[in-house]
């Protein structure tokens, strides 16, 4: 098996991108890829830990996209995380996050949940600050039980401390992947408690991202039903699009996700790889033609 979409502490995971790796061969994986939110700080630790290792370390990143109705995530894989104009757009992206994450830590504060800017960089630890770690910090304060207490009464869409972020279009994450030489996913099409099998959705989604270059769709995915899954895959091959898939793993940040195997019955093949990797190395080398 493989895991295509994982994230570290150089984001919103608990592992290190070293530790990742350790638990990939732990778990038998024969490949796992570092997808973290906005940044590609971890890449560097990740991809010397796979030299050391026996297994394929597959460099990545994970981009919050603007949607129809809600964000659209793009991961990017096969990147060249020292390209400039990623680290351009990578910075751009954080700013963004930091304005928001400020705005929520005011929101906090007024309706009665101090905060401070430095607690949460403690939280967070990484470069990348999400509203995980504003979680875990208001339950380290005593605030909240669960993750969940503090999504549903505060974080949440519509909730109180809710700020939307502002977000580039897929396009403008897809043109970003492709200029270090990656590969574009579309990350989780379509949600678990979305009503029915989103298969609506997702064409009108396909109809907008396949011209902007988009390569490949996530059709094996933690939280998707069996019919999620056979729809995605059905959608894969009628727009001729790549296949990827992971877990979407946090480590203790999202309790119960494992690697690898998600929910417990997830199962990327290691055949969705060689694909993947002859697209990236074809786009490499009209790249450098």
């Amino acid at each position: 098996m493989i895991d295509l979409h994982t994230h570290s502490t150089a984001s919103d995971g608990s592992d290190s991108p070293s530790l990742l790796v350790k638990n990939a061969v732990e778990k038998g994986l024969s490949a796992v890829a570092l997808t973290d939110h906005d940044t590609v700080s971890g890449i560097p630790e990740f991809l010397e830990a796979g030299r050391e290792a026996e297994i394929r370390t597959v460099p990545g990143v994970e981009l919050s996209c603007r949607g129809e109705n809600r964000e659209l995530h793009i991961v990017g894989l096969f990147i060249d995380h020292e390209t400039p104009s990623l680290l351009a757009f990578l910075e751009k992206m954080r700013q963004s996050r930091k304005q928001r994450n400020e705005e929520m830590l005011i929101r906090l504060n007024v309706i009665g949940f101090p905060l401070t800017w430095e607690e949460l960089e403690n939280e967070a630890g990484g470069e990348s600050i999400g509203r995980p770690h504003f979680a875990q910090a208001l339950i380290r304060k005593g605030y909240f039980q669960t993750p969940r207490d503090v999504f549903e009464q505060c974080l949440k869409r519509g909730k109180r401390a809710y700020v939307p972020r502002q977000l580039p279009s897929p396009a403008e994450g897809i043109r970003a992947i492709h200029e270090a030489g990656g590969i574009a996913v579309w990350a989780h099409p379509v949600s678990h408690n979305s009503g029915g099998s989103g298969r609506s959705h997702v064409r009108r989604c396909l109809k907008k991202l396949i011209p902007e270059g988009l390569d490949a769709i996530e059709s094996y995915y933690s939280q998707f039903t069996a019919a999620q899954h056979e729809m995605v895959m059905e959608l894969a091959e009628e727009y001729s699009l790549l296949s990827s898939g992971g877990s979407d793993y946090h480590g203790k940040n999202i309790p119960g996700l494992a690697l690898g195997t998600g929910m417990g019955d997830l199962a990327v093949p290691d055949d969705l790889l060689f694909p993947l990797e002859e697209r990236w190395k074809k786009r490499y080398e009209d790249g450098m033609n």
